[in-house]
Parts: structure tokens; sequence; C-alpha cells
């Protein structure tokens, strides 16, 4: 009788660990997602029935783990899982190699440095470094910023296939913020296109007047883009095109960050 119910208990545990790594697939599957996913695109990558997976969505969205878009019914990563991925990134390890090789780009450039990640339809600011100059831009990590008219922003949506590209303009609020922003989605995939040839992402004066900056990519050995790479700088002090010239740095950098991205964790014995 006790095995039997040593069994009974263990059978039971079991299937609470199954049901516990179901939600943590569902989230994974959400967040790896360039786009809004559907709940029929869901059910064909997770082995849970739809059913299930229904009342698993609901749960997740009723606590901010996941946000519904409306009109597609697609999901992406609610603003509890955007914060839980944050405390995850600024863990001691990571934080400290991330600031030491913004810090190090810092120098080298002499103006602001950021790593940036697209959370739904924004980008979010995760690690930064400030310039010592006294004219610069602040700007929290956590900070939740617009896609099309900042650098980081514009290299996400430039890294898009065309028909994910259209699918996120489609959604997007063009917003107005400088005299520069391109608010015209004709003149903003154009740009775009451009930007997708040369690899990296600008903002000329698009979201602040007076403040510039470059993007580059930071990638995982897939070759997935996972982040991006901001340098800013005041136009009092340096033009876009002086930027420009800062990509081989950049992209140096970049290739270090994508390894903290792609290291895997220490095994414990």
């Amino acid at each position: 009788m006790k095995n039997e119910k040593k069994k009974m208990d263990g059978d039971k545990s079991a299937l609470l660990d199954l049901r516990a790594l179901r939600v943590l697939t569902v989230l994974e599957r959400v967040a790896a997602a360039n786009q809004p996913v559907s709940m029929s695109q869901l059910a064909l990558r997770v082995a849970i029935p739809k059913a299930t997976l229904a009342r698993l969505l609901d749960v997740l969205v009723a606590n901010d783990y996941l946000s519904e878009i409306p009109g597609v019914r697609g999901y992406i990563p609610g603003p509890r899982a955007t914060q839980l991925a944050t405390k995850t990134l600024g863990n001691s390890t990571f934080r400290r190699s991330c600031r030491a090789i913004l810090g190090t780009l810092v120098q080298v450039l002499g103006e602001t440095c950021n790593l940036t990640v697209l959370d739904g339809d924004h980008v979010m600011y995760i690690e930064r470094i400030e310039t010592a100059e006294p004219l610069r831009m602040h700007i929290e990590p956590g900070t939740r910023l617009p896609l099309h008219c900042t650098a980081g922003g514009k290299l996400f949506l430039a890294s898009l296939s065309q028909l994910d590209r259209l699918d996120a303009l489609g959604r997007l609020r063009l917003t107005q913020m400088t005299p520069r922003t391109l608010t015209d989605q004709r003149l903003l995939s154009l740009e775009l296109d451009r930007l997708g040839a040369l690899g990296i992402g600008l903002d000329d004066e698009e979201f602040v007047r007076g403040m510039v900056g470059i993007a580059v990519p930071v990638c995982v050995d897939s070759g997935k883009m996972v982040a991006a790479l901001v340098c800013h700088s005041a136009t009092a002090r340096a033009c876009l095109t002086d930027l420009i010239l800062y990509k081989p740095e950049m992209a140096l950098a970049a290739e270090k960050l994508g390894t903290l991205f792609g290291a895997k964790m220490p095994e414990t014995s």
C-alpha cells in the first residue's frame, strides 16, 4: 500500500511539473516569435491540446504575462513577462559582462552606448552606459520606446521579412515625434529597405531633436538577431555621418555581446 501511495504521489508530482512546463513552453514560443502569434499557430508549435491551450492563454493574459493584440487575435509577451526577462538579464553575471563590453566601447567612441531588445511593438532598453559629456539623453533600463523612430527599433523592423514588416507597420502608430520622423508608411518602408541593405539602424533626429543614433545587430551563433547595440550622440558633438564611422568598433562589441546571449549556463552537480 505504501509503495502504491508513493507511486500515486509521484505521478501527481510529475503531472504538476508537466503543467508548469506547459506554461513556460507557451511563453518561450511567444517570446521567440517576431510577430504576434495566434492560438492556431501556437497549437502547431506546442504539444498541448487546443482546449488546454486556450485556458492557459486566458490565464496568462489575465495575469499580464501575455498581451493579446486586438484585431489580429495574436499574442505577444506581456508586461510581467518583460519585467521577468529584464530582471533575468540583469542578474549579476550577465550585467557585469554586458556593462564591461559597453563601458569599453564608450571609452573608445566617447558617446553613450546601450543594449536594446524587441518588446512586442516597442524596443526596450536593458542596459546602458552613459558618456561623460554633459550634453546627453538619460534613459533608464526597462524604458520602452517606439520602433519607427529609434535606431534600434528601425533595425529590428529592417531585419523582418517583407511580409512580417508589412504586418508590423500596419499595427504601429507612426507618431510624429519630431519634424524628421517618418510617418508615411511607404517612405518608412523604403528607408527600412535601405537600412536592411546596410545592416544598420539610424535615427536622424527622428525621436528627439538634437540627438542622432546608430544601431548594429547583436546575433547568436545561429545568426538570429536577439538585440541591438545602439550609440547615441548630441548633434552638437557628432552628426549621423560621424556615427556611421563607428560601425566597425560597434560590430566587434556586438559580436562579444552575442556570446553572452548564446552562453550556456554552467552545469551544477
